[in-house]
């Protein structure tokens, strides 16, 4: 996704809040603690928000305005939480970034934050379905960066009507 706004620096993207320590050279997001999580999103600060992995995960309200303004957005969102955010944003598309088992076994063993079990629970649900809600549009991301990226550009062009 970074390297999609970089090319493409129309796009919107937003910018999660997560209840873990950000980590070098990945997912930039804003890092908070469970009690400031909670605290926010009583406070009604997320658009949607879910829990995944012993985390919680949040997409800021200030997407509302983004949407409202018919700019293309971007946010990493679940595919348990798909539903909810197709309810909450009708024009919403979906492009599914997934790899094979054993490439996403390896980038997990290689990420380093779960342990044996947890990747073997990730990888569980690499198959799991949106269970109802917007059209998918699926980019395998099994090799190099650079093909990911032209796939991903390439279904997110229609997009614009």
């Amino acid at each position: 996704m970074a390297e999609a706004r970089r090319r493409r620096p129309d796009l919107h993207v937003v910018r999660r809040v997560i209840t873990r320590p950000e980590v070098p050279g990945g997912e930039q997001f804003d890092s908070v603690s469970v009690e400031e999580f909670q605290r926010r999103k009583a406070a009604g600060d997320f658009a949607l928000d879910w829990e995944a992995h012993g985390l919680f995960y949040g997409i800021p309200s200030s997407i509302d305005r983004a949407v409202s303004e018919g700019r293309d957005v971007l946010f990493n969102g679940s595919r348990g939480v798909m539903g909810r955010a197709w309810e909450e944003f009708p024009g919403l598309s979906v492009i599914l970034v997934t790899a094979s088992v054993p490439v996403l076994a390896e980038r997990l063993a290689a990420r380093g934050r779960e342990t044996r079990d947890g990747m073997a629970t990730r990888l569980a649900r690499a198959a799991y379905e949106i269970p109802y809600g917007p059209p998918i549009r699926v980019v395998e991301n099994n090799g190099e960066l650079e093909a990911a990226v032209q796939a991903f550009l390439s279904v997110l062009q229609p997009f614009n009507v």
